[in-house]
């Protein structure tokens, strides 16, 4: 027996050895010797010509020596025991030193050749819009075929349907679209189908079809358009029983598809139905027949309450329901949960919805690894104590207006990351943070927490990585010679107290790459030490402290394209070299003197905002500044600069603010400044620029909101170009030696025009790179106007985009304000002092009612003032004084309650508050009479007495004259002729009508 045995050992052990030669035999000719076949290499070189291969990949593809061997080429397999090509893999890689250039062009016939294909990828490539070559249904062997993102359109071809074999399909992120779905019936081997944005709204037999694939696993129908399904049709409607994964994102579905999602199958594993149009309550039958279900999407729908049936789903491991309409008490929506599946759910996304109430004791769910509550309306607190330990590694807080403290969460010892970030807590943080041995991501951010951030909140969180404490009343307390157990990566303490000494601790933080601890109180020198920033470094500021002394040598080059804030501080000394890759750069508001070549280092690929105003600064700009091409925002403002402003150079130009005020900058605005039509502002005030106003800034820069060239050396009239300015909001000419008349199309400014503002801020946008792949960060830049207002310089940034203002005062303008003015209803300051004007004050004036100041002083203005301007209620600041005006100031508590000095070198102004009355409010001046009554109690005898003595002088007076002057006398006998001559005549006619 063991004889037998032990032969039949042997042979067996020979086959075995005699199969093994021969495989190694095989396998080692085909990698020796083994060639591709002919016509098939000539076959991939047609195709081959037929495509645009600007980055090479086709590079080994060739015919001469070393390139003959297709099985060699990249994207090509051949069979180990035939040499046929079997694999055709072409599928576009990114290429960071070839970006976004795949394959392009068509696909040519020669492909034919290669009928022993069982595989072909040709995705991620660009085939111009052409449809899907019919010849592909011909590759019978094919048991993968991916076409997905190569730019095909129209019908898919139906001799899809010859390929037998096929077990994965992959049309989808093309132009596509299919008619009916009787091709697809024919691929029995199938097991994943992806239709990604194919058009199926024709093929009213996709669900019958789809069901009856019985050997279909995953099925992908995202942003496909998808016909209606009828109720009856229902009925002899199949289940399929192979189904487990369907994606129906993005379809438009509305509420009815959950008749036939109830009957699709009963097998499925995972569901995405995010992004529809599914609304109110969630039916209770709708998912109850589905009772595998481990992954349900139901996000961004709007959804407003889910089916108690939920809680009955003992699989269910992922729920998606964030950005939907749920509402309702949170602790309630848990109860629809609190079935079985509170202990198989691992994942709960319910961020974005308007839930309210408390956090409920999260800890019932045994499974729980994630919770995302973000943006909701929570209002209550933490609960007071959480019951057991729990697995959670993620929760999520963000958003909500929770109240009180942050609690001990020590239950929850596998915690990675907690985000409570703008939840309006009030409270301390609890020292149990600091047994969250596991956190990695800690964000507090924009709460109202108070207390101290002690060593013990913090010293076991050796794996923290992310830390911001942001906006918020804390005061980190940490030993003077103490070094945290972390390396941190962010570190976000903005608004936090560190000071005032700089923070030691820092030191040992090697690896971060933004680091924010701008208004922190720190009041100290800043250490040399600091200086050797983190190399991975692309967020830096320090601004709004009292950090002293020179900053040193920043011009390391660091992994990203950082952002460096240094603004409001008391640095001194030269500007310091700065990194070549930076992309922002803020020095404003300190003590920083002297040239800034030094920032010639800066390359300008990616250099968006500089402001270095407000310092010491001085000398020519440097030709270096026109390399930044990038530059969106340029402030140099309160400096000493001076020569003639750059010309910028080439083709385009990204700039948005152009800020240059208070220096010594001479020559005309930089022409170039036309190329720039992004410009939201201009302020080039308070230098000696020269010339006239540019007419091409009405011709060029559509959304201009600001233009400042006030205090500078400019002369000729208002160019009319400059009503083509619909976004201008301030503009101030002031101080210049500029003539000629106000235009009248100053109407066309429709945004003084408008009432309302839709901005309180000119913010521009602007991103600093954490990589050399461009993933980065934005961020904002608020810019600053200096605006006359009430007579002083008052500096605007967080409500400048609400100031509409004109000045155009102390200039030598003339002729009449256009009465075009009193258009701009949305003005709230208007200045055109010290000018030449004449006529009258524009009679509608009181159209503009969001007027607060008013200036037309020193002026030669005539007429009354409009009784119109007494209804102008927010008027705060009146100065009509030193013209011609005249008349009666019009009665209004308003106007009465200016200073007489507003009104004051008008000579013929009168009335309140004037000491100069009007005559008609003079009291009546003639002498009284006083009567002495007789005893008859009529008149007096003094009566009598004037009335005879008047008599007397009277009747001598006249004939004392007819004495004296012999023609006097003469005329008058003349008169008494004529007079008795007429009384004859006319009183014999009237004695005869009498008699008759």
């Amino acid at each position: 027996m063991s004889t037998i045995m032990s032969e039949s050992t042997v042979q067996i052990f020979f086959y075995a050895l005699m199969l093994l030669l021969a495989f190694g035999f095989n396998s080692g000719v085909a990698e020796a010797g083994m060639k591709c076949i002919e016509k098939e290499r000539q076959a991939l070189l047609m195709f081959k010509q037929g495509l645009v291969d600007d980055c090479g990949y086709l590079s080994s593809w060739g015919s001469d020596e070393g390139r003959k061997d297709c099985c060699k080429w990249s994207g090509v397999q051949c069979s180990n025991r035939t040499g046929h090509v079997i694999m055709l893999n072409l599928k576009y890689k990114v290429d960071p030193v070839c970006p976004n250039r795949p394959l392009r062009g068509n696909i040519n016939s020669s492909l034919l050749e290669l009928q022993h294909l069982n595989y072909l990828d040709l995705s991620v490539n660009d085939f111009l819009g052409n449809p899907i070559p019919e010849f592909i249904g011909f590759f019978t062997k094919l048991r993968f075929l991916d076409l997905s993102l190569a730019n095909f359109s129209g019908r898919i071809p139906y001799q899809l349907g010859n390929l037998t074999n096929l077990q994965s399909l992959n049309l989808g992120y093309n132009s596509l679209y299919v008619s009916k779905f009787g091709w697809l019936s024919h691929l029995n081997k199938l097991t994943q189908l992806d239709l990604d944005f194919v058009d199926l709204s024709e093929a009213s037999d996709w669900l019958q079809v789809i069901t009856s694939l019985a050997s279909l696993r995953d099925l992908y129908l995202a942003s496909s358009t998808l016909p209606s399904i009828n109720r009856p049709s229902l009925s002899s409607m199949n289940s399929s029983t192979s189904l487990a994964l369907l994606d129906l994102s993005s379809c438009g579905l509305s509420n009815s598809a959950y008749h036939w999602l109830f009957k699709i199958s009963s097998n499925l594993l995972a569901l995405d139905l995010n992004s529809n149009q599914l609304a109110g309550p969630i039916p209770d039958y709708a998912f109850s027949n589905m009772t595998a279900l481990q992954h349900l999407n139901l996000s961004l729908n709007q959804i407003s309450a889910i089916s108690k049936s939920f809680g009955n789903m003992c699989g269910l491991k992922t729920l998606h329901l964030f950005y939907n309409n749920l509402t309702g008490q949170l602790p309630e929506l848990f109860l629809n949960l609190s079935g079985c599946s509170k202990n198989s759910l691992e994942i709960l996304k319910l961020g974005g919805n308007k839930l309210t109430g408390s956090l409920p004791d999260i800890t019932e769910f045994s499974s729980l690894q994630e919770l995302h509550l973000f943006d909701n309306k929570l209002d209550g607190s933490f609960p007071e104590k959480f019951m057991k330990p729990s697995p959670l590694v993620i929760l999520n807080l963000d958003g909500n207006q929770l109240w009180g403290s942050l609690p001990d969460l020590s239950v929850f010892p596998f915690l990675t990351r907690l985000d409570v970030s703008d939840s309006r807590l009030n409270g301390t943080v609890s020292e149990g943070l600091g047994r969250l041995s596991k956190l990695e991501f800690l964000d507090l951010f924009g709460n109202s927490l108070e207390g101290m951030i002690t060593e013990s909140h913090v010293s076991n969180l050796s794996k923290l990585k992310y830390m911001d404490f942001s906006f918020n009343s804390l005061a980190l307390n940490f030993s003077f010679g103490w070094f945290p157990p972390f390396q941190l990566e962010y570190i976000g303490l903005l608004n936090c107290k560190l000071g005032p000494h700089f923070p030691k601790w820092l030191q040992s933080q090697k690896n971060y790459y933004f680091l924010d601890i701008s208004d922190t109180e720190i009041s100290d020198a800043v250490p040399s030490w600091f200086w050797d920033l983190s190399p991975n470094l692309y967020y830096l500021n320090l601004s709004h402290n009292h950090l002293e002394g020179t900053v040193l040598d920043l011009s390391l080059n660091y992994a990203g394209y950082p952002g460096i804030d240094l603004s409001s501080n008391d640095f001194e000394g030269p500007v310091p070299p700065v990194p070549g890759n930076v992309t922002s750069l803020n020095l404003s508001n300190n003590k920083f003197s002297g040239p800034i070549s030094s920032l010639c280092s800066i390359s300008g690929e990616y250099f968006s905002y500089l402001d270095v105003s407000d310092n010491l600064l001085s000398g020519e700009l440097p030709d270096c500044l026109l390399r930044w091409q990038a530059l969106a925002v340029l402030n140099l403002a309160n400096n000493n600069f001076s020569g003639n402003f750059l010309n910028f150079v080439g083709s385009a130009c990204p700039l948005e603010s152009f800020n240059v005020r208070n220096n010594s900058f001479v020559g005309e605005i930089p022409p170039s400044l036309k190329k720039c039509n992004e410009l939201k502002i201009i302020d080039a005030g308070d230098n000696k620029f020269s010339g006239t106003i540019p007419a091409w800034i009405g011709d060029t820069l559509p959304k201009l909101a600001i233009l400042s060239l006030r205090s500078n050396q400019f002369h000729g009239s208002i160019p009319r170009n400059l009503c083509q300015l619909s976004k201008i909001q301030l503009l101030d000419f002031s101080l210049n030696s500029i003539s000629g008349a106000i235009p009248k199309c100053i109407n066309n400014l429709t945004e003084m025009v408008e009432k309302a503002s839709s901005n309180s801020t000119i913010t521009h946008i602007y991103v600093y790179y954490r990589s050399a792949t461009l993933d980065g960060f934005v961020s904002k830049y608020d810019d600053v106007a200096v605006i006359v207002w009430k007579g002083t310089d008052q500096q605007y940034k967080k409500t400048l985009g609400l100031v509409k203002s004109i000045d155009l005062s102390s200039n030598k303008l003339h002729g009449e304000i256009p009465e075009e003015i009193t258009s701009l209803g949305g003005l709230i300051s208007l200045n055109l002092s010290r000018n030449a004007l004449t006529g009258p004050i524009a009679s509608k004036i009181g159209q503009l009612n969001l007027l607060d100041s008013l200036d037309l002083s020193n002026n030669q203005l005539t007429g009354e003032i409009p009784e119109s301007l007494s209804l102008l209620n927010y008027l705060g600041v009146l100065d009509l004084s030193n013209n011609n005006l005249s008349g009666k100031i019009p009665s209004s508590n308003k106007l009465q309650g200016f200073d007489a000095s507003a009104y004051a070198g008008n000579l013929e102004l009168c009335g309140s508050p004037l000491p100069v009355k009007c005559p008609e409010d003079e009291p009546a001046q003639s002498p009284a009479i006083t009567m002495q009554h007789s005893e008859d109690g009529i008149v007096s005898t003094g009566f009598y007495v004037s009335v005879a003595l008047g008599f007397i002088v009277g009747f001598w007076g006249f004939v004392s004259s007819l004495l004296l002057n012999r023609s006097w006398r003469r005329a008058y006998w003349q008169f008494l002729d004529h007079t008795k001559e007429r009384l004859c005549t006319n009183t014999v006619p009237n004695a005869a009508k009498r008699q008759r």
